[in-house]
């Protein structure tokens, strides 16, 4: 696949079939920005009509170029497409990039086509960008396939973006502000090749450090989210997202002929991919250039030195008020600041070193704030005086930005004063703006990238409690409703299938009859409150059935007939099915645990304050599934009311462990039924002694069919694959636990490792011995299912569990091939445990589809050798002292007969 992507993005030809002799044409601009920008390959222009273009021999067809074509870019009027796409596919053409407009955004005639082309694009294995695009530059390569005005300069940035106007502007002002790009990708419609394999290819690219992405639609969002996942890491995915309004969603949608998702959907769905999320043009390449130059903060904390009062203030302002905090000094900085500086600074932070100050002073005041340990970053501020030295200062700042791990900005304010302060900057690699709330936006959007990763790569706890759901039973509620043709559950149908879950409902009873509802009431003990249970009024205030603080069993009767009444009064046909009875219960948090399909990225949870208010008062955090007890923390911490959970003044906090359980719970319904199109738990009544569910509501869809061995395709995030856990015995006998590897399990892998043998450690890392930090184990156990799976071994003896080996494949972005590595600690080598472990992981690897299995094996490593031997696996030498091993999937013959996936 990266071969085919190749083609597209580093050619060694190209054919421009649509090229035009007409001055200013879009086929006559592209052929002359490619020979203007020196293409480092053959280009043949494809024109029937001309015999050259631009001082090129033209061709009548892309059949009858001298050379075999890489890329083909057509830019011909829509309908004329097709046949076109077929000639490429005949002439053994390696991919596509089709300029023209017409296609998705024109309606049923253009679907048509969009679908004519890519099964005959298929059929050749040619790939797509566009239709409806500017073009690609690749300016390493002197390509500049696009009809801009400008070429962009060479640098380290990709660059995707849906809207070719918008690309054309951003080279105009990338080429101004002397920013450079190692590809610029226009995708248009994205008919084929969308941002997640543009994420995986320049994420796999050395001469990319940064990706940025403009995007207005998004369409396979698991794949994006999956590409985002792996290179968010190393790699920052800025994105700036239009249509975060609703009149901008409908903008989006009809530039595009895609549907623009919930903005929640998209601003949680960023962050658990570890993206970052700007506002405007400007923050997305502010961002990058700073994260390119600068390490991450740790912190949010900011100090700000300036020779200004003003400036220092309005930097401020716009710190705190979006969350970010000015660095409280230690006494031993403000000790260093008075010896270092004038009497009259400002005492505090932000450090005002005063108008006059001089760059010998700038600098003790900057090493001070650095080395204090409450600061996360610094913001030099500086205005122009007739005192002031702004070169000096400047030369001063790329010095100490040298010394430091902690990231330095600086707003050197004002223009012809400061150009060459500015240069200086610039080429000591401190970013440097015009003003100060750009410097501070900055260092809040890398602060929030140190956040997503934070969260991305945190290792949750184990759950409080082991939690069975009852799977089967909480079908056969949603079964009858939809046998039933109904789109909606009941509220004792809801609570009975939130209760399959272990979450808390309490106890309730449905009365049939006056007597019933006292019996009932009694049994339940007072007080009580009583609800009408019918399909004609889930609305139940409106009709009046609702009785609260019912304290006897007269009341209870007299409550029953009332309800009765009032729904025949205001629905005379309303069908009733009884009287919920449930005790009255108040505790001091009403909040809000529900969730609704987004269009895009599917069940879409959403987490806060409660109560009828909830809409005015709009106090929620939105998060996507599956969700561990870390990740169901941070949806707490995002809301406003956390702050009075954790305890407030001398009030209890609630039990925050068993409040992020309930939503891991609550998640695993949508994870396991896709039918849920939306569902409320409000209010879900809390405080410290434990919470109760009050009110549910749940909407359905109609049924959804699952692929056999494939339940969760509506998710936009593999959950943990359950089906993979199964029970192997040892050669002694004991039996050994096989399951795929949680982020849970960080703990027993690091002392696992820490048990190896030095032989053992070489055999696996080639004698490189890994520092066991939490970055490395995050990396080993915080892996995305979808394209990697690790199984370990582990032996339950008692209470303790010992990991004692692992196995894993990482496959390719497209899921064709897999690299393949095992470990089995020393004391278990010899028992079968990597025999058996890699029987059950090749399984595995043909349940995901993949093709081919490589690795590479150290030549002392007889064991492993012989084992791939037996397998089948072809090895050839590599290096000296190794040999690289392959296995084709598809045709080789498994060597166990053991059936696989048989879940404990």
């Amino acid at each position: 696949m990266v071969h085919q992507l190749n083609k597209i993005f580093k050619p060694k030809s190209i054919a421009l079939i649509g090229a035009s002799t007409k001055e200013n044409s879009v086929g006559n601009s592209i052929l002359k920005n490619l020979i203007d920008a020196e293409f480092k390959g053959e280009l043949y222009p494809v024109n029937p009509k001309a015999k050259e273009v631009l001082g090129l021999p033209a061709f009548d067809s892309i059949k009858n170029t001298p050379g075999p074509v890489d890329l083909a870019v057509i830019v011909l009027p829509s309908k004329f497409v097709p046949k076109v796409v077929e000639e490429c596919g005949e002439s053994g053409v390696g991919g596509l990039l089709i300029i023209s407009a017409g296609f998705k955004e024109a309606g049923e005639e253009g679907e048509k086509m969009v679908e004519q082309v890519l099964a005959t694009s298929r059929r050749y294995g040619m790939r797509i960008v566009g239709p409806n695009c500017l073009g690609i530059i690749n300016p390493k390569l002197g390509m500049n396939a696009t009809f801009a005005n400008r070429m962009a300069l060479p640098g380290n940035i990709a660059f995707i973006s849906q809207s070719g106007a918008l690309c054309s502007s951003i080279l105009d002002w990338a080429c101004e502000q002397n920013v450079g790009f190692s590809h610029f990708v226009s995708i248009g419609s994205m008919i084929d090749i969308g941002f997640a394999e543009l994420i995986d290819y320049f994420g796999s690219d050395h001469e990319t450090s940064s990706i940025l992405v403009y995007m207005e639609s998004l369409t396979e969002a698991r794949k994006f989210m999956s590409a985002a996942r792996a290179f968010a890491r190393s790699k920052p995915i800025i994105i700036l997202k239009a249509g975060k309004s609703q009149d901008g969603g409908k903008a989006a949608m009809s530039h595009t002929g895609t549907l623009a998702g919930n903005d929640a959907a998209f601003d949680a769905a960023f962050q658990r991919a570890g993206c970052i999320r700007v506002e405007t043009i400007s923050q997305l390449f502010n961002c990058a250039q700073a994260l390119a130059m600068q390490p991450r903060p740790q912190g949010n904390r900011l100090a700000i030195v300036t020779n200004a009062g003003g400036p220092g203030v309005l930097a401020t302002d716009y710190l705190t008020t979006r969350g970010g905090e000015l660095a409280p000094l230690s006494e031993e900085t403000m000790a260093k600041l008075n010896e270092a500086l004038p009497p009259t600074w400002s005492h505090g932070n932000p450090v005002d070193v005063i108008g006059d100050a001089t760059a010998t002073e700038y600098r003790k005041a900057l090493e001070a704030c650095l080395a204090d340990e409450n600061v996360d970053g610094v913001l030099t501020i500086l205005t122009t005086q007739t005192v002031t030295d702004p070169e000096g200062t400047a030369k001063a700042l790329v010095e100490l930005g040298k010394k430091t791990r902690k990231p330095v900005l600086a707003a050197w304010m004002g223009e012809r004063d400061v150009w060459e302060a500015r240069e200086i900057l610039e080429k000591g690699k401190i970013p440097n703006y015009r003003y100060p709330e750009s410097a501070v936006d900055v260092f809040l959007q890398m602060w929030q990238y140190t956040r997503n990763l934070e969260l991305l790569y945190e290792t949750p706890p184990e759950a409080p409690k082991r939690f069975v759901p009852q799977r089967d039973a909480a079908w056969h509620i949603i079964r009858t409703a939809l046998t039933e043709k109904r789109d909606y559950l009941l509220e004792n149908e809801a609570k009975e299938l939130l209760g399959c879950y272990d979450m808390p409902v309490g106890g309730n009873m449905v009365a049939k009859t006056t007597q019933e509802a006292g019996e009932f009431a009694e049994k339940t003990g007072f007080p009580v409150v009583l609800k009408i249970i019918s399909p004609d009024a889930l609305h139940k205030t409106d009709v009046g059935g609702v009785k609260l603080n019912i304290s006897s069993k007269a009341e209870a009767e007299a409550a029953f007939d009332e309800i009765i009444a009032s729904l025949k009064k205001h629905k005379p046909n309303a069908r009733i099915q009884g009287v919920l009875i449930e005790k009255m219960v108040k505790k001091r948090f009403e909040l809000l645990i529900g969730a609704m399909r987004d269009p895009i990225f599917g069940p879409l949870i959403v987490f806060g304050q409660g109560g009828v208010a909830v809409e005015v008062i709009r106090d929620t955090n939105f998060g996507l599934p599956p969700l561990n007890i870390a990740l169901a923390r941070h949806l707490i911490r995002g809301t406003r009311i956390y702050q009075l959970l954790k305890g407030f003044r001398g009030i209890p906090g609630v039990d925050l462990d068993d409040l992020a359980f309930q939503l891991v719970k609550f998640a695993y319904i949508l994870m396991d039924f896709p039918e849920i199109r939306e569902m409320d738990i409000n209010p879900y009544f809390c405080d410290e002694t434990g919470g109760v569910v009050l009110d549910a509501r749940i909407l359905l869809d109609q049924y959804q069919p699952r692929r056999k061995g494939h339940p969760y395709q509506h998710l936009v995030i593999s959950p943990y694959p359950e089906k993979y856990a199964k029970r192997i015995p040892l050669n002694d006998g004991r039996e050994v636990l096989l399951r795929p590897i949680r982020p849970e399990d960080e703990p027993i892998e690091a002392e696992m490792l820490k048990t190896l043998s030095d032989q053992s450690l070489y055999f696996r890392f080639f004698g490189y011995v890994p520092k066991v930090t939490h970055e490395f184990l995050t990396r080993m156990t915080h892996i995305d299912y979808d394209r990697e799976m690790a199984l370990i071994a582990l032996l339950e003896e008692g209470d303790k569990k010992q990991m004692i080996g692992v196995v894993r494949i990482i496959s390719d972005a497209w899921g064709e091939s897999a690299e393949f590595a095992i470990l089995v600690a020393d004391p278990w080598q010899g028992m079968g445990l990597g025999s058996r472990m890699t029987d059950y992981m090749l399984e595995i690897a043909r349940d995901k589809g993949i093709k081919k299995i490589y690795a590479s094996v150290l030549r002392a490593n007889s064991n492993m050798i012989r084992m791939f031997k037996d397998r089948g696996f072809d090895l050839k030498s590599e290096d000296e002292g190794i040999y690289s091993a392959e296995l084709d999937l598809e045709h080789a013959i498994p060597f166990s007969t053991e059936l696989p996936f048989q879940p404990v």
